[in-house]
Order: C-alpha cells, then structure tokens, then sequence
C-alpha cells in the first residue's frame, strides 16, 4: 500500500511538472519569417502565397481577419495581449499580400497558434 502512495504522489509531481513546461513554452519570444494573407483563402485555397496584394486587401476589408503563413506552412493567428482585445487587421494591413518578418510572443493551443505582435517589416524582394 505504501509503494500505491509513493507511486501516486510521483505521477501527479511528474504531471504538474508537465504542465508547468507546457504552459511555460507559451508566450516565448519568436520571429518567424512568412506571407500575410487573408485566414479563408490560407484554408479553403491551401495558399502557399497571397493570390496578390490587392486580393488580400479586398478580403481584410470585407472582414477577413489576416494571418500569417510561415515557410512551413504554419498559420499564426495575430491577437492582441490587452483585454478587451482588438482586431490586428489595421496593424497587417500595410503589409498584406507581402512576405513578412515578424517577431512576438507565440502561444500554441489545441493546435492552433497565435502571435502578439511586437514588430513586423516587409522583407525585401530578391528578383
């Protein structure tokens, strides 16, 4: 019975420990290197770039929120870390349709990823 109780309390310390790795991994400064484009054409056209800058304008004006498509394929979402929060539309829209560096905190969450935007600049074009 003592060995239940050791056994026990060990894999709940080893699971709170888990959790605190986890969660600490969340908020972690990062740049990531990528394309701003409209969230429904990154979905439902599986852009590996924006149609056109023009395109991604349209869509963020109509209320598309803008994401942020990594080299890797991964979508960040832009959020604010102020509550209430607001929209990041008006922060990307300058740079919409455009490859991107941005740096910020990235969060992960149920598979999703988000980023609070400290600074975004267009990468030049290499043509």
């Amino acid at each position: 019975m003592h060995i239940r109780r050791v056994v026990a309390k060990l894999a709940f310390a080893l699971g709170f420990v888990a959790i605190a790795f986890a969660a600490a991994g969340n908020g972690q400064p990062r740049t990531i290197n990528g394309y701003v484009l409209d969230s429904a054409c990154t979905f439902t056209k599986n852009l590996k770039k924006p149609v056109s800058a023009q395109c991604a304008v349209a869509c963020a004006k109509a209320g598309s929120p803008l994401v942020i498509l990594s080299g890797d394929g991964t979508i960040y979402w832009p959020i604010a870390d102020a509550t209430p929060s607001s929209g990041q539309n008006e922060k990307l829209l300058p740079f919409a349709g455009q490859r991107i560096t941005v740096t910020g905190k990235v969060f992960d969450r149920g598979g999703s990823r988000a980023i609070v935007i400290d600074t975004i600049q267009a990468q030049l074009s290499s043509k």
